[in-house]
């Protein structure tokens, strides 16, 4: 039933009055007969309205919900000596009228009330089309830069882009993903980052929201990710003067993002957001955009920011002396080892084409698991402190070493002693801790094209390495193969898991790791094939996995299988995030090594010589923790159940966890 309403006079408590105007308005049952008691006000919503309701005097009163001191819920409130009074500050209103008592003359918008045969209704406004905002502009510049997950929470003070992301999720231009904890939020949009070398967001409110996203943003910054990330903001008339969870976040930022600003009302919207996107993609870091909660919601028609003409190609060619220097040193060498880092991940085409050319072992750092396959004739592994035997082997054997992309950090296990021939587009990781020979600047890919292409042409002095390599990995695979049947009576041991992950996950499947013994063992057993691994490198953060993982779904969906490793530790950093996976229904599979205790800190405690102490954990049984959450949970204790438990979590359509009982020891 459609009526016009002409909207009461309005004031504020300095005399400004708006202007009478006439607005569409339409009846909409608010309430049961007798469902109110007398004396009593209640809130009721309808649609986008909040209402406060009240019965006085037998008659009903229908205002809105807001107190127009500082936004009260009236419904909230009470009707005292026969006045409405807000409660927040005590401020009273007619409960039928809204009319404040002498000599105030603010009144929340008051709606006409018509009893009926069944029931309380009120004339409401007719909702109106919601003007193009800030907000809007913003979200559709970075849709235009290829955001399409965003992790986050809602909140008060970031409402005017959550509902600019609704409306984009709506149209289909991206997918909302409301996380438990703001920290899963930033780990996802992370390891969506590390996976795709494309860009995903993050989104939380002022204050301890966007506090809680740094952990995460520091995982991304120290391993070259691109994240954006987005913080509500309190209005700027409060910033700056204490108010509820008023913090400098341009400050607090300011060395975790390579690139941050605050939004002002007469800002280039679109600019900003555009260069957010650009220097995150750009520079392999964190953006960190801060929207004050009024700039959100100004009406805005600039256009949206797109990413054409904006970026140029960045596979450059080495200079051609340094290229010939580096031939003509690879061809010399009779045992080269080939390292490559997280940096080569996307161009390890060229680099195994190049390693085949010349017969080289190719070793990977940690953080680079997975981007050659154990199978290949080549491959050897991990090197370093979660490494195979096999690349410790070559790297002691080699009279060169050629490295990819990796960064020589002091767990990557590269001997600084070893002549060596360097290849990376960073001219700043050139030689970053020590000389290198040869250090060459180009882009990965391509110098290894070019390498390849010149070798292929010589006469060259590198032995061919597949006979050794083959031979190295047996007497490894024998190893593993006599420590996975140990046993000590206190539960499995890590080699009898990753034995079974081995056979039995995808071979093209994403495996999420989180930090402690279990990623130790993890490097050492687990046998990749094509699988991409992503983990917290150099930041080492414990509870990446499991946020990591639904990051990973987010980016290939089910296209590929996702399977996340940890300890009890690590997943009870985010556990209740268990069930933002269920709500999602993310087909991600959580391998939990569950021991009772923080392993790793008790190995170090011991080798430090010192007492082991507050390391042990008391932890609920996790296969019904997941069961509850709405997922598939399974328990093994015995190395009989391991096979079976694991296949049918990983057929489960839908978030399963395997808790499996770890022997500590048996690492």
């Amino acid at each position: 039933m459609a009526a016009q309403w002409t909207n009461p006079t309005r004031s504020t408590r300095k005399g400004a009055v708006e202007p009478e105007r006439e607005t569409p308005v339409t009846f909409h049952k608010i309430l049961d007969h007798d469902e109110l008691p007398e004396g009593r006000v209640t809130t009721v919503n309808v649609g986008k309205h909040s209402l406060a309701v009240t019965r006085h005097q037998g008659r009903y009163g229908c205002l809105d919900n807001s107190c127009p001191h500082q936004g009260g819920p009236l419904g909230e409130g009470s009707i005292e000596k026969g006045l409405l009074r807000c409660p927040w500050h005590g401020y009273d209103y007619d409960p039928l009228s809204g009319s404040p008592p002498p000599p105030f003359d603010d009144a929340p918008a008051c709606f006409e009330v018509e009893v009926r045969d069944d029931g309380v209704y009120a004339a409401l406004p007719d909702e109106q089309p919601r003007p193009r905002t800030v907000s809007d502009v913003l979200v559709e510049t970075m849709v235009n830069w290829g955001v399409e997950s965003v992790f986050g929470m809602v909140g008060h003070s970031n409402l005017g882009f959550a509902d600019a992301l609704r409306k984009a999720e709506e149209r289909g231009d991206l997918r909302y993903f409301g996380i438990r904890h703001e920290g899963a939020a930033a780990f996802a949009a992370t390891a969506y980052g590390k996976l795709t070398g494309g860009l995903a967001a993050c989104f939380a409110i002022a204050g301890p929201g966007s506090t809680n996203l740094l952990t995460g943003l520091y995982d991304a910054k120290v391993d070259r990710a691109p994240v954006l990330a987005i913080s509500g903001q309190v209005p700027s008339k409060v910033m700056g003067r204490g108010a509820f969870q008023d913090l400098d976040l341009t400050a607090a930022f300011a060395d975790v993002a390579r690139y941050g600003q605050t939004v002002q009302a007469g800002s280039n919207h679109a600019e900003l957001m555009a260069l957010a996107c650009k220097t995150a993609l750009v520079e392999r870091d964190v953006a960190h955009l801060v929207l004050p909660d009024e700039v959100q919601i100004a009406p805005s028609d600039t256009e949206a920011g797109a990413p054409l003409g904006r970026m140029g190609s960045r596979e450059i060619a080495p200079p051609a002396d340094v290229l010939d220097a580096a031939v003509a040193r690879i061809a010399a060498a009779e045992r080269p080892l080939v390292i490559v880092g997280a940096g080569a991940r996307h161009d390890m085409a060229a680099i195994v084409g190049l390693a085949d050319v010349i017969g080289a072992p190719v070793a990977t750092t940690f953080k680079a698991k997975g981007q050659i396959s154990d199978t290949h004739p080549l491959g050897c592994g991990v090197l370093g402190r979660s490494g195979t035997p096999i690349a410790s082997w070559f790297m002691n054997e080699s009279d060169l070493i050629v490295v990819f992309g990796a960064s020589f950090s002091n767990h990557t296990g590269i001997s600084d002693y070893k002549p060596i021939v360097q290849v990376d587009f960073d001219p700043m990781a050139l030689g970053r801790f020590h000389p290198v020979e040869i250090p060459v600047l180009g882009h990965v890919g391509v110098t290894a094209e070019a390498l390849a292409r010149q070798l292929g042409a010589l006469e060259i002095e590198c032995a061919d390495h597949r006979a050794e390599v083959a031979e190295r990995w047996a007497i490894w695979r024998a190893e593993k193969q006599s420590r996975a049947i140990d046993d000590k009576g206190h539960g499995l041991n890590a080699a009898a898991v990753f034995d079974s992950m081995s056979r039995l996950i995808d071979a093209d499947a994403v495996v999420c790791v989180d930090v402690g013994n279990n990623t130790y063992s993890f490097g050492r057993y687990f046998e990749v094939q094509q699988q991409s691994v992503l983990m917290s490198g150099y930041l080492g953060s414990i509870g990446f996995g499991f946020p990591a993982a639904m990051g990973a779904w987010a980016a290939v969906g089910d296209h590929r299988q996702i399977v996340s490793v940890s300890g009890d530790g690590g997943f009870g950093q985010y556990a209740m995030d268990f069930s933002t996976a269920v709500k999602y229904d993310m087909n991600v599979t959580h391998v939990l090594l569950d021991n009772d205790e923080l392993g790793k800190i008790s190995k170090e405690q011991r080798a430090a010589d010192f007492d082991v102490w507050q390391t042990s954990l008391v932890n609920p049984d996790f296969a019904a923790f997941a069961e509850l959450c709405g997922g598939k949970g399974v328990r093994v204790s015995g190395l009989g159940e391991l096979d079976d438990a694991m296949a049918e979590a990983l057929a489960h359509p839908g978030p399963a966890l395997v808790d499996v009982v770890s022997d500590v020891s048996l690492l």
